[in-house]
């Protein structure tokens, strides 16, 4: 097994906090090096056009396009193009893989290769002309590693191959747009140790230009200097396609051959924010720990105490006159606090999904972080998450089934039903209303009706049976029974304070979260956005731990006050409070489509604000049960440690 080192070598505190990336990049069967002898045909792929942030930092577009697109008229190999198997994860990600013309022979330099002549009548120049305005950047992949432009971290200045190269460039002082028809490949090789006759890709760049040729193209004709192509949106418009191939040795061996390629934008503030998170956790959760235990502490030997000379009696003197005072606070709400809430159907169904969920995230991460998630093994993101959430579905099942069961529910068929396919529907409904729109707009990011199909099997043929067997498992266990009796007669509910009423506590409560993950959220959100690889698992889980730790931490306090304030309806409010950090997480996504993004068309408008709905539903989801959960463990155990008479 091939291992990456990816970790910098900082302080001792850096290399605790990055161990998991220092184990990172294992490679799976399937993604094992090849070897190419002198002179062997070396594969060039296309992939999806795509649009990325421009020298402006904003990104103007968020459809891509198939590389064969017919706007775009690129040649084509003979005999025609051919797909190239990709995985699930791959094409719900938008990679349209495909065989091209290119001809690539292992240490073989090769300058001015004529390809084909195109003809761009009006209507393609129009459209590859907006293209290019929007950024589009070609995709290719030579044995299976991105083809990409160099460039230059501008706060540290280290180097590094930035995936995918502009389609075009225009001239911001004449607006005049320049179509890129030559492309320099250089390829870096690594020659396997004792064998000089393996060799391996460890490198690729393209360096795209305009070249407007008006004669015999011969090897010199490319490195000549000539007039740029523009297309002409009146008329037609002929282009000769060339590119050259130059291959170079490197030391760089190949299983840190996509070092190069991960890079991580803005280190310090990662590191920054990373300490400052896990220093106001820490706080956090001792200050919260101290609070409780020494408020629980005293309240329940005062509680006990006066149990105590309630059941004695001995002298006749009255607790006040021992110096206890009468029952006050949580203890007054032990008839009620485990009395069903409203519409626990419906709680017990997002409980079950937020369940599946944090399970399906958890797995994710942790096999991301063991490097079975490597980018070289394309769409395995993707595939795994929805492989986990499918044979997940009696984790679901069962949660929610016991759930309901010890709320007192009795519409369990309903349950049973529901835990599957409400949550899911939503998804998958709102999944297939924006596909429609990559649709309508021929991007390649639109999902095929196949693989729709596809998905829908898997959902029906496993999850939900699967949910089916979880549920009927969870009605037949033992009722979770509460510590306390519940009261025939509800208890009335004294008015609250401030900041317990429901909206400022959901939204005190929710923030803290958030806080945890805002600043890896936005290298998460730059690398789904702007076709940035992230890799920064390490990170990832760490978060992924602190933002549990908080949500179970700030949900438990809130819990803790409403209680001691008479108000027992804990079950809705922690839910709602803890899950309130989807509001941030989606306020965020507003802000990062105000400040980086400058989409031209109301197709990526829908896109963006309905994806980032459905990323904030789920997350809503998620923490929502973690609050729940830990509320719920809060109270029967604060329960179960006091005497009721």
């Amino acid at each position: 097994m091939q291992i990456t080192k990816r970790a910098p070598a900082r302080a001792l505190l850096a290399t605790v906090l990055t161990a998991p990336q220092l184990a990172s990049a294992f490679y799976l069967p399937g993604v094992a090096p090849t070897s190419y002898k002198p002179n062997e045909l070396v594969p060039l792929n296309v992939n999806s056009i795509r649009p990325i942030a421009g020298i402006d930092n904003l990104l103007h577009s968020v459809v891509s396009y198939d590389y064969y697109h017919p706007a775009f008229r690129f040649c084509q190999p003979e005999g025609g193009y051919k797909s190239v198997q990709e995985s699930l994860g791959s094409i719900l990600f938008g990679d349209r893989i495909y065989t091209s013309p290119y001809e690539l022979r292992m240490k073989k330099n090769e300058t001015c290769k004529k390809l084909c002549e195109t003809t761009y009548q009006k209507d393609s120049a129009v459209f590859v002309n907006q293209a290019i305005r929007l950024d589009a950047s070609l995709n290719w992949l030579v044995d299976g590693l991105p083809a990409g432009q160099r460039s230059i971290d501008q706060f540290t200045g280290d180097e590094y191959y930035n995936p995918g190269f502009y389609l075009g460039d225009e001239d911001p002082a004449t607006n005049k747009v320049i179509f890129n028809n030559h492309y320099d490949i250089w390829i870096d090789y690594h020659e396997v140790s004792g064998y000089p006759d393996q060799l391996r890709v460890v490198g690729v760049l393209v360096q795209p230009e305009s070249k407007k040729y008006t004669g015999d193209i011969d090897q010199d004709a490319c490195n000549r200097k000539l007039e740029t192509v523009s297309l002409d949106e009146n008329g037609d418009t002929k282009v000769q396609f060339t590119y050259s191939v130059y291959w170079r040795p490197s030391p760089t061996p190949w299983a840190t051959r996509w070092d190069k390629y991960l890079h991580v934008f803005d280190p310090n503030i990662h590191w920054f924010s990373l300490i400052n998170s896990a220093v106001i956790v820490i706080f956090l959760v001792l200050t919260v720990m101290s609070l409780l235990v020494r408020a629980l502490k005293r309240d329940i030997t005062r509680y006990n105490r006066l149990d105590q000379i309630n059941l004695d009696d001995l002298s006749g003197t009255s607790a006040l006159e021992d110096g206890v005072q009468e029952d006050s606070g949580w203890k007054l709400v032990h008839g009620d606090v485990f009395r069903t809430p409203s519409h626990p159907l419906m709680l017990s169904v997002f409980l079950g999904n937020g369940a599946q969920i944090f399970v399906m995230a958890g797995f994710t991460i942790c096999f991301a972080l063991l490097g079975f998630l490597s980018p070289s093994n394309r769409g395995a993101l993707g595939t795994i998450m929805v492989l986990l959430y499918t044979v997940l579905g009696s984790v679901g099942g069962y949660t929610s089934a016991r759930v309901y069961k010890a709320m007192q529910g009795d519409k369990w068929k309903l349950n049973i039903a529901l835990t599957p396919l409400l949550v899911p529907g939503i998804v998958f409904a709102t999944f297939f209303v924006l596909n429609l729109f990559l649709w309508a707009r021929e991007s390649s990011g639109a999902v095929p009706f196949t693989t729709m199909l596809v998905i829908i099997l898997i959902w029906f043929v496993i999850s939900v049976p699967l949910s089916f067997a979880g549920s009927w498992l969870g009605f037949r266990a033992p009722t979770i029974e509460p510590p306390v009796r519940t009261n025939q007669i509800p208890r009335q509910i004294p008015p609250s304070t401030t900041y317990l009423k429901p909206i400022p506590s959901m939204l005190l409560v929710g923030i803290l979260p958030f806080g945890a993950i805002f600043v890896e959220l936005s290298f998460i959100m730059s690398s789904i956005w702007s076709s940035k690889i992230y890799y920064m698992f390490g990170f990832l889980f760490l978060c992924y731990g602190m933002m549990i730790i908080t949500c179970a931490a700030v949900t438990v306090l809130m819990v803790y006050f409403l209680l001691c304030s008479e108000n027992y309806n804990w079950q809705w409010r922690s839910f709602l409070a803890a899950g309130t950090s989807a509001a941030y997480i989606f306020l965020n996504a507003l802000i990062h489509w105000v400040s980086k993004l400058s989409l031209s068309s109301l197709t990526g408008t829908v896109l963006y604000i309905g994806y980032s709905l459905l990323i904030s539903f789920l997350f809503f989801i998620l923490t929502g049960s973690i609050g729940f959960f830990a509320s719920w463990w809060f109270c029967r155990k604060i329960y179960s440690s006091i005497k009721i008479d």
